[in-house]
């Protein structure tokens, strides 16, 4: 009788430990893949930043050849109305 009791406890530990395994190779798996998509979404994410930075250092030029052309502006106008013209 205890040599079939520890045959089961033997056989049930044998079991667990095979569900161990199966579910450790299962978690590898999936952190493998994890990493993976974590690494694509920070090459993703790299991407973004860099863009923004090209579009934020476009956005800053702009301004600046806006302010210029409008302090242009303002002189020709100011020659103008030094000259005659009446504007609205």
């Amino acid at each position: 009788m205890e040599k079939q009791f520890v045959d089961l406890l033997t056989e049930e530990l044998k079991l667990q430990e095979a569900v161990t395994e199966e579910h450790i190779h299962y978690m590898n798996i999936t952190f493998g893949e994890a990493k993976r998509v974590a690494s694509q979404y920070l090459r993703e994410a790299e991407k973004c930043i860099a863009a923004i930075e090209t579009c934020e250092g476009a956005r800053e030029r702009a301004e600046a050849l806006l302010i210029k052309e409008r302090k242009v502006t303002t002189i020709w106008e100011q020659r103008a109305r030094q000259m005659g013209w009446e504007g609205e």
